[in-house]
C-alpha cells in the first residue's frame, strides 16, 4: 500500500485541550480504519509541524477523506505528501528509460 506522511499542526482549540491528545490519537486510528487508512507511526515533532504521522492508504482518495474528517474536528490542520520507501524508489530509478 502507498505510504503517506501527514504533517499536523494543532489549532488553538487543539492545543488548548492538549490533555485530550491521547484520546484524539486513538480516535484518529479508529477513523483511519473506517476510511481505509492505517496509522503506522505517530511522532511529536519540533519545527514547522507539531505532529508527524506515517500512514498507509490504498489511494489518495482514502487519505483525503481521513484528513478532511480529522480537520473537521477542529483540533488539527494537515498537510500531506506521498512517500516512497528506499526499495520502491530504487526500483523506480532502475525503470527509467
Amino acid at each position: 500500500m502507498p505510504t503517506f506522511i501527514i504533517m499536523l499542526n494543532w489549532t488553538d482549540q487543539g492545543i488548548r485541550n492538549i490533555k485530550d491528545a491521547p484520546k484524539r490519537a486513538a480516535a484518529a486510528r479508529e477513523l483511519g480504519k473506517k476510511v481505509g487508512v492505517e496509522i503506522k507511526q505517530l511522532f511529536l515533532t519540533t519545527g514547522d509541524s507539531d505532529l508527524l504521522a506515517i500512514v498507509e492508504a490504498a489511494d489518495g482518495a482514502n487519505l483525503a477523506k481521513f484528513c478532511m474528517a480529522a480537520g473537521a474536528t477542529g483540533n488539527v490542520r494537515t498537510k500531506t505528501i506521498r512517500a516512497w520507501p528506499e526499495a520502491e524508489y530504487m526500483k523506480l530509478i532502475s525503470e527509467l528509460p
